[in-house]
């Protein structure tokens, strides 16, 4: 099994400076295309804003980083970079945490793990201080063997007659739901931003869908627009029909000394 752990061991190169915002919309696009989550659970995804989430064992997570179901047991801290100075992080939104199993699923509904209506962003961090909690965050839990699972954060903007669907007025459990059903019915705008993380429990006994590595030098500055919570870019900075077998002769980054790293820590199981 290719691990999904090569994900992170690649740099948003635009982590370190705000200058470079556009790659790293581009690389998080690239990322959620990679992985799969584009489209087999967001048909589309055009950030506004980027999203980083902190544990307090972990720090921020890069997009899709490997973590232990303990590590993210606590709920987390939510904070996010405007896309560009159009993008107003005003107004209210509603959070998810969905849990979007291993790439190559192709299930309709998700487990949810956090629902809560009318947060906002507060310093640019999210704020749930007059929200209305439906399913409180509940960490990941993948049954043991299973593969590594998917967990997403997404967030929406909610519109100002926002009312929540009938089924989902009262606290309630994780369970399955139809997330672009609740999208569609509640009138929620485009994504406004998301990030994931893989948790695996055990040794898996399915073998998930390849990931090709994103190649960071290959990608295209996104433009985002910045209006009504959705943006613009150009090119998905993907790699097609990577293999375990060869993947880190085709990354790019870093010059010969990162590959050497990388083919060090490249985990084939």
């Amino acid at each position: 099994m290719f691990s999904l752990a090569l994900l992170t061991l690649l740099p948003l190169v635009a982590a370190q400076s705000a200058q470079n915002l556009p790659l790293e919309i581009a690389a998080i696009k690239a990322h959620f295309n990679q992985s799969g989550l584009v489209p087999s659970l967001l048909p589309t995804f055009e950030p506004s804003a980027l999203m980083t989430i902190n544990f307090p064992e972990v720090g921020d997570l890069k997009p899709g980083q490997s973590i232990t179901q303990a590590q993210s047991g606590p709920t987390p801290t939510i904070s996010f970079t405007p896309a560009n100075s159009s993008v107003k992080l005003d107004g209210n939104f509603t959070i998810f945490l969905v849990d979007a199993d291993i790439p190559g699923s192709t299930e309709k509904n998700v487990n949810r793990h956090w629902l809560v209506n009318g947060v906002t962003v507060q310093d640019n961090k999210l704020s749930n201080s007059s929200a209305t909690a439906i399913t409180s965050y509940a960490g990941p839990g993948p049954a043991e063997g299973s593969g590594p699972h998917r967990y997403v954060a997404i967030l929406y903007p909610q519109p100002a007659e926002f009312v929540a669907p009938a089924d989902f007025r009262e606290p309630l459990g994780v369970n399955a739901m139809d997330l672009q059903q609740y999208v569609l019915d509640s009138k929620l705008g485009p994504v406004f931003a998301a990030n994931y993380m893989i948790v695996e429990v055990g040794t898996a006994t399915v073998t998930p869908s390849s990931t090709a590595p994103v190649i960071t030098s290959t990608l295209t500055p996104a433009n985002p627009t910045g209006s009504g919570g959705s943006g613009s870019g150009s090119g998905s900075g993907t790699s097609k029909g990577s293999t375990p077998s060869n993947a880190a002769s085709q990354l790019t980054v870093g010059g010969s000394a990162f590959l050497a790293f990388l083919s060090s820590v490249l985990i084939i199981a």
